[in-house]
């Protein structure tokens, strides 16, 4: 799978709070089409990485304002459809609601590019539409803020549940080999296995089966 990186930086509210943050955006495909991994702040340096190449979604994991801020100008710009889990349809609507998406991520579907196919994975906790993507023959899972290099996304905001989340990184993350790569949401990529003790050590302090 050939991914790129395109990094920005701006801000994420929620709850009334406001945190400076710099966002990964990924680029899957190849030198002819390629699927966007979030849309996070200014469109304009996405713009420039895809470099005239076919864009076939422009892929929300999630429905943050900082993980969709630039979503429907890049949409204008690169002329592709904007793909969102239903479930975080509400907090789209807070940051466009004269707006909309133009098609919805559907868990256990195939999501194509550039010759690639990622397989769309839900993983609620951090929200309730929270998905990953796996692409199982390169080996490696764009999983936005579901898990980080450190551990499990955020919660304790809302329509955030730590238990929720928890259980969808044991149930669906962890049964991938320990060598599988993910690219993160914020921050470092890391691996499986890097992670493992630290969800599994998380899930045992709090009793969860």
């Amino acid at each position: 799978m050939s991914i790129e990186l395109v990094t920005t930086e701006g801000v994420f509210a929620l709850d009334g709070g406001e945190w400076e943050v710099t966002n990964n955006i990924w680029l899957v495909g190849d030198d002819r089409e390629v699927m966007i991994f979030d849309a996070a702040h200014d469109h304009r340096p996405i713009v420039d990485a895809v470099g005239g190449r076919r864009v076939s979604a422009i892929v929300c994991t999630h429905g943050h304002n900082d993980h969709i801020n630039a979503a429907v100008s890049l949409r204008s710009a690169v002329d592709a459809p904007i793909l969102l889990h239903p479930a975080d349809r509400m907090l789209w609507d807070v940051v466009y609601p004269d707006a909309s998406p133009d098609g919805e991520v559907t868990p256990g579907s195939l999501l194509e590019a550039g010759g690639h196919s990622v397989g769309v994975i839900h993983t609620p906790g951090h929200s309730p539409g929270c998905c990953c993507f796996h692409d199982v023959e390169a080996g490696r899972v764009v999983s936005g803020d579901t898990l980080f290099c450190g551990g499990p996304g955020a919660t304790g905001r809302s329509y955030s549940d730590e238990p929720t989340i928890l259980r969808s990184i044991r149930d669906h993350l962890l049964t991938l080999p320990d060598d599988t790569v993910v690219h993160t949401g914020h921050g470092d990529s890391t691996v499986i296995g890097d992670e493992r003790a630290r969800v599994t050590d998380r899930m045992a302090q709090l009793g969860i089966d």
